[in-house]
């Protein structure tokens, strides 16, 4: 099948387009490349620099006619959301709108949606927390991604465009960007690598739900068959602290940097790990791949990017 996946140059929406592509489908891209990378586009995949939310898009869907909108591109930055959180709906929000109104007009027929797991949730009262479980998101991003996911019902109610919006987990792995609003494997990893200082925010103790970024693309694949609309949790359901992915990362690279700690942030959830039992049953999805094994592919490939990026001695 045709499927259009925005933010295909970025890092889980370009595993996702090479997973399409890998299963013979055809795939169109769009990125406006504010934060994708044109290197980690797959030729094979026609590509469109635009911003979901240009006008433009309609010429994209009127000539590529796509059946699924796979819709990764966004606004990623929680802390900016809180600081400009117009700047957050212009783009989560009527970036979403826009494709959705296009596509009705031109014979969408499904939607894969990136939610947001570590979000929506908010402060969690059910460890690992699941889909029908309170949702009370901290921040402009966590809203509207779960106002997608309820924009997105609409217009499976109206136009019988059905929908699944894949709350992910922390996703982490190859391609991650360790700059800015990063994941904190990529963070500490760059870091540990390149010998700079590595602070772990506060006491340490906080934890999150790591899901490797394969085990999401595959995620992705198997929504293309399935007839379920709705929201799913895509991660592993087991909390980890901070402290032991900066130890299991400080093994891995350098035992002997040091430990430092700083000022928590403000407004961070303490807790968060949800339940993947719904894509189990439904999609038939479960994670395969170990932190240890997922962290050791990732230090890997940010290793093989570090000694490319300062060419030979």
């Amino acid at each position: 099948m045709k499927i259009l996946v925005t933010g295909g140059a970025g890092f889980i929406g370009s595993h996702v387009a090479r997973a399409y592509l890998a299963g013979g489908h055809e795939v169109v891209v769009v990125d406006d490349l504010s934060t994708g990378v044109r290197a980690n586009l797959d030729p094979a995949a026609r590509f469109y620099q635009l911003d979901v939310q240009d006008p433009a898009i309609g010429e994209v869907f009127a000539r590529e006619r796509p059946e699924v909108l796979n819709h990764h591109a966004a606004q990623m930055d929680v802390r900016r959301s809180v600081a400009d959180p117009i700047f957050d709906a212009r783009v989560n929000l009527l970036g979403l709108l826009n494709l959705m109104e296009h596509g009705r007009r031109h014979d969408l027929r499904r939607v894969i949606f990136a939610s947001s797991g570590g979000t929506v949730y908010g402060e969690q009262e059910v460890f690992p927390a699941g889909e029908s479980d309170r949702t009370e998101p901290l921040s402009p991003y966590g809203v509207a991604k779960l106002a997608s996911e309820r924009y997105l019902g609409f217009y499976a109610s109206v136009y019988a465009i059905p929908y699944v919006a894949l709350r992910y987990a922390n996703v982490y792995g190859p391609r991650q960007n360790p700059h800015g609003e990063a994941g904190v494997i990529a963070i500490f990893a760059h870091r540990l690598l390149r010998k700079e200082p590595t602070t772990i925010n506060g006491d340490g103790e906080q934890t999150r739900d790591y899901v490797f970024v394969s085990d999401v693309a595959r995620a992705n694949t198997l929504a293309l068959e399935s007839d379920y609309s709705g929201p799913l949790n895509i991660g592993t359901g087991v909390e980890t602290d901070v402290n032991r992915l900066f130890h299991l990362l400080r093994r891995e690279i350098d035992p002997s940097a040091p430990e430092r700690h700083g000022p928590a942030k403000a407004g961070e959830a303490r807790r968060n790990s949800i339940n993947p039992a719904r894509a189990r049953a439904v999609l038939g999805w479960q994670p395969t791949v170990s932190l240890a094994d997922g962290l050791r592919e990732t230090v890997a490939s940010f290793r093989s990017q570090i000694s490319g990026a300062q060419g030979p001695p």
